[in-house]
């Protein structure tokens, strides 16, 4: 469905140290409505699995993808990227057909989503 690369997944499990019972948590990929160019990204870390929720495990980071999301993230590859300017995650979603400046945001073929300002 979703693949973490090995430096994302590094970053994530140094992100959960400093969050309470890290065994616990999950990370949890979402989309959600918004962003200029409809739908936007979410990353963050949850301790509920739902029962629609698809699970995956990949280096040691227990990941969770609402059913909603699913579709539109299908391929999608995460990584983290340090570069002069900082660090940061970088999603690569083959079925985005279009992003915004700021990355953040994307539309798909079949779904417009309903664009905002970035």
């Amino acid at each position: 469905m979703i693949t973490l690369t090995e430096q994302a997944a590094l970053k994530v499990k140094e992100m959960m140290q400093g969050q309470d019972n890290p065994e616990a948590l999950f990370l949890r990929v979402s989309v959600q409505h918004g962003g200029c160019s409809g739908f936007s990204y979410g990353l963050g870390f949850d301790t509920n699995k739902q029962d629609e929720d698809a699970f995956l495990e990949q280096h040691g980071v227990k990941i969770l993808i609402d059913k909603e999301s699913q579709l539109m993230l299908k391929g999608t590859i995460i990584d983290y990227k340090e570069s002069m300017m900082g660090g940061g995650f970088s999603i690569d979603n083959p079925n985005a057909t279009a992003t915004c400046g700021c990355g953040s945001s994307f539309r798909t073929a079949t779904e417009a989503g309903k664009p905002s300002e970035c």
